[in-house]
């Protein structure tokens, strides 16, 4: 991650779990079943999403407590700064092996940017689609999450035009722009050189259901973020 990102194609990313495809496949039922996010600031009602905490230490991964989401302003100023309750994620991804793997993978990939610790990962699988004729992955616009690692990975494409992914650097003006199509591939960001975005999405075809599945994994050394963070 020379440059502050890299991507990863479905291949890499189950090299680096070690697990088949099939084996992270088996998460992809939970997406049909996510329930809308009630905090959208714009109105909007084109998000679906679930949300967990998992704290991995040398290797081993435990379920941390249901706690909120919250990020600072300064990270997202369209929902910064207030503490956001999601359902949890779905109870029987603690029994499939690929998921244990995959956290403890990327916490690897975290470690080798800011070295070993406990890892502190909130994950979020996201459903994006055109309810409202657009869908935006990123509503609070270009920005960075306050974590150490963000990985986000792509688990579906259905009918969906756009959702370009944008990479910027935090100290500087150069980016980079590309569209994230193969499933299960990753982008992973470190957190502290770049800001990220991604673009709305539409139909590619008039009248017909679109949306794009992601799961995005946040790794932090320090604790979870929100007051009363640890």
């Amino acid at each position: 991650m020379g440059a502050g990102w890299a991507v990863l194609d479905t291949h890499s990313l189950t090299e680096l779990v070690h697990q088949p495809l099939v084996a992270l496949q088996a998460l992809q039922p939970a997406w049909d079943q996510l329930p809308p996010d009630q905090h959208l600031r714009d109105g909007g009602r084109y998000r679906r999403r679930r949300h967990g905490c998992f704290v991995v230490d040398g290797g081993r991964v435990e379920a941390a407590p249901p706690r909120a989401h919250w990020q600072p302003v300064e990270y997202n100023a369209l929902h910064g700064g207030i503490e956001r309750w999601f359902e949890p994620l779905p109870a029987d991804w603690a029994a499939q092996p690929a998921w244990p793997a995959l956290l403890a993978a990327l916490a690897g990939v975290a470690a080798r940017l800011r070295g070993d610790g406990r890892w502190y990962v909130e994950a979020h699988p996201f459903r994006i689609d055109t309810t409202d004729g657009i869908g935006r992955p990123t509503p609070e616009g270009a920005h960075r999450d306050g974590v150490d690692l963000v990985a986000v990975i792509l688990v579906a494409r259905h009918q969906v035009q756009g959702g370009e992914t944008r990479v910027f650097e935090a100290a500087g003006a150069h980016g980079v722009r590309f569209t994230l199509a193969q499933p299960w591939s990753v982008l992973l960001l470190d957190d502290e050189r770049v800001i990220h975005e991604s673009t709305p999405i539409r139909p590619a075809l008039a009248g017909q259901p679109a949306w794009r599945d992601t799961l995005v994994l946040t790794f932090r050394r320090h604790g979870f973020q929100g007051p009363g963070a640890g």
